[in-house]
């Protein structure tokens, strides 16, 4: 993949920019619009994508969020490697690392002068080891920048709240800050007071979010001791996106006006109107980006229940359009497991995700493309069409100061096929573009393909392959000259779709494979090995009688797509069927239900636990709870199926849940984590059949919904008709 274009390694300052421009043109260059961004902020803007690290006591304990009283000598890595660790991060192409070095928990992954609850008290390397240490300088060893995330809020601390916690918190800052070489970035979490250890008072505090940490001196800090480190949080340089999906608002400014939630009386972390950070807004009083947090797991520290449930390449990829994609940057946790490296799983998405952008960004279809515009500034060539296919950093195309609203045309040398396009601004002088479109010439004409409103760092379009020798880009309702330094155009590699009615299936069933590429082979296996160069060629549609795990990849020249294709499809007979279970006596309509309450993180600490009430319920309500947190839910009880076949069911939950028959796991959705859907498919005789759904909610929002296909229906809820064993 091409290096990115490297604004703030040519322009360390507005002024210089324009200056060395002003010595090269006749025409003076456009005058800036809005607010700007800030050297540091054009560094930051060259990195697009690099990497979190959570790693803490968390990791040993199987949780989230440490309570404080977590006990050092449990943080013990078994083959701790920040050689791999890092290396994983270079080879995905990340440009930089943060380590989380103190989570909630206030367990320090260093040696801190200020407390005993850290490394030094664990039995990892004698109480010699220092992990920020040992990331720190793997980071500079490989050419990526090094970052620190560092907890406001300490459940450890006895004095957390009072105003020598808040110095405690600034030593700690000095220590990270001095340490351990350049800062690229300083993460300020928004989660601050709450339930704790506190030192042994075990107890919930609160906190004036607003005024009790100083941000001010503490931003104060950083600049003196990190000047070119960026500040993550409203108190700083980039805002959080306002999820933690990883996904850019569509639009997404640059520039944003931080303004407090309601009852808030400051924009400071934690307290601010987040969900406007997600689009930003289009005058904001400061340039402050979006950062994209997401994991590549469900949760944010390593689970080993949650090593199926890794992202795969294309997620990632699609992640990468929906944050870089949309001028802001791409923050993907990767954390350590308990040997204190990445997991394979995790390895080998991101070599994947790697060789997908790689295959796509490797050749620039327009490099070759002649540029005319519908304006030029001053006529000048310092501000031609051609800077903006030249792939220089320094150059771009712009108009006369009275052109808002202009084209600009890229003739191809040849028909050519392509399904992204990147443009970008010439940052130093603002984000400029309202609203942009895109046409092709087909059939003697223009076809508009795509549409939207800004375009900042970076905007990527992606879509179905066009064939075209020409490509617009339209630029309208401006207010002030466009200057753009991008208009790019790139093919994916082909992408198989595998179409079949469902993964399960009685008897057989028929398979088709499609490519979005028309001049790609097909070539896959049944057996579940890799696709090669000598597997079956694709030609007619695939009859399946058996089960089987179909891969397939494109092929173009002899040179197969890094794009990969997987399902696995499960045969049943009609003599596989779970048999219905015969009842001596008809059950109560309903399902049994019971309500529990206690701090549980996963369904498998349920086990033991008792109910605090239990009732009949119509379906699967939560309505009976007698609290909206750290509570759970088991309804049993049978479910009556009409007809022999196949049943999909499906649950909704927010935060775990599971759906048993025969006691036989068919759905797992446990672990913390939003609102998610996931399935299951069981082969079903008509009548009675054992059935169970477990759930709970930690913190914050819950919900739960159970729903069911039946064999040749649509999804759907489970009606309570079905449903037996109350009271």
């Amino acid at each position: 993949m091409p290096q990115p274009i490297t604004l703030a390694a040519l322009t360390f300052s507005l002024l210089a920019a324009m200056g060395a421009r002003a010595i090269m043109a006749q025409s003076a260059p456009p005058s800036p619009r809005g607010v700007l961004p800030s050297p540091r902020h054009l560094r930051w803007h060259e990195l697009e994508f690099y990497g979190f690290l959570h790693f803490t006591t968390n990791t040993f304990t199987d949780r989230e969020w440490g309570y404080g009283d977590e006990d050092p000598a449990i943080f013990n890595p078994t083959n701790f490697d920040a050689e791999q660790i890092v290396s994983v991060a270079e080879q995905a192409g990340m440009r930089g690392l943060i380590l989380t070095c103190k989570h909630h928990d206030g367990f320090c992954l260093w040696p801190s002068d200020y407390t005993e609850h850290d490394i030094a008290s664990s039995p990892w390397k004698g109480g010699k080891g220092d992990v920020v240490r040992e990331i720190s300088d793997a980071c500079a060893r490989h050419g990526l920048k090094f970052g620190v995330y560092l907890s406001p809020w300490d459940r450890n601390r006895a004095d957390y709240g009072q105003p020598s916690y808040v110095e405690y918190y600034r030593d700690q800052l000095r220590e990270l800050l001095t340490r351990y070489g350049p800062i690229f970035e300083v993460w300020w979490d928004g989660a601050n007071g709450g339930d704790g250890y506190y030192g042994g008072a075990r107890e919930t505090r609160h906190i004036d979010r607003s005024t009790y940490y100083g941000w001010e001196e503490t931003t104060r800090i950083v600049r003196e001791l990190q000047p070119d480190a960026v500040i993550f949080s409203d108190a700083g340089d980039l805002r959080w996106v306002g999820n933690e999906q990883g996904l850019a608002g569509d639009p997404c400014w640059a520039t944003y006006s931080p303004r407090p939630a309601d009852g808030e009386t400051r924009a400071v972390p934690g307290t601010t109107r987040y969900w406007e950070g997600t689009s930003g807004h289009r005058d904001g009083e400061m340039w402050m980006p979006a950062e994209c947090d997401v994991s590549i797991r469900p949760g944010w520290f390593y689970h080993a229940g949650e090593d199926g449930r890794v992202k795969g390449p294309e997620q990632l990829v699609d992640l990468y359009y929906a944050s870089v994609g949309r001028g802001a940057s791409l923050l993907l946790n990767v954390p350590p497991d308990r040997s204190g490296r990445i997991h394979e799983t995790d390895a080998a998405s991101l070599r994947g995700f790697r060789a997908i952008l790689d295959a796509t960004f490797g050749s620039d279809l327009a490099s070759g493309a002649t540029a005319s515009a519908t304006n030029t500034r001053g006529g000048d060539r310092a501000y031609a069409p051609a800077n903006i296919c030249d792939g220089h950093a320094s150059t771009y195309w712009a108009t006369d100061d009275a052109v808002h609203d202009a084209e600009i045309v890229l003739e191809l040398p040849n028909e050519t096929g392509f399904n992204v396009v990147s443009l970008r601004e010439y940052l130093p002088l603002g984000q400029r573009v309202n609203n942009w479109a895109l046409d092709a010439w087909q059939d003697g004409g223009w076809t508009e393909f795509a549409k939207g409103s800004a375009i900042g760092a970076r905007r990527l379009w992606r879509g179905t392959l066009i064939q075209t020798d020409r490509v617009r880009l339209r630029l309208s309702d401006a207010e002030v000259c466009p200057a753009l330094s991008e208009f790019a155009l790139f093919a994916e590699p082909p992408r198989i779709t595998i179409v079949a009615p469902a993964d399960a299936f009685l008897d057989a069933m028929r398979v088709e494979l499609r490519s979005s590429r028309p001049d790609a082979r097909i070539r896959y296996t049944l057996d579940g090995s890799q696709p090669t160069g000598t597997s079956r060629l694709y030609v007619t549609p695939i009859i399946l009688s058996e089960s089987a795990t179909l891969r397939a990849r494109g092929e173009l020249d002899g040179v197969l797509s890094p794009l990969e294709a997987s399902r696995s499809f499960q045969a049943y007979s009609h003599a596989s069927l779970l048999q219905a279970v015969a009842l001596f006596r008809a059950p109560g309509a309903g399902l049994r239900a019971e309500f529990f309450e206690g701090g549980w993180q996963t369904l498998e600490q349920l086990q033991d636990a008792t109910p605090v009430r239990s009732l009949t319920t119509p379906d699967f309500s939560l309505e009976p709870r007698s609290r909206d947190e750290h509570f759970a839910a088991v309804f049993s009880g049978f479910i009556n199926v009409p007809t022999d076949g196949l049943y999909t069911f499906l649950t909704s939950s927010d935060d775990g849940s599971r759906l048993y028959l025969h006691d036989r796991l068919v759905v797992d959705n446990d672990g913390l984590h939003g609102m998610v859907e996931r399935s299951g498919v069981v082969g079903l005789r008509a009548g009675f059949h054992p059935f169970r759904v477990e759930y709970f909610n930690a913190s914050g929002q819950f919900g739960l919904q159970v729903r069911w296909t039946t064999p040749g229906g649509s999804p759907g809820a489970i009606p309570g008709s079905v449903l037996f064993g109350g009271e």
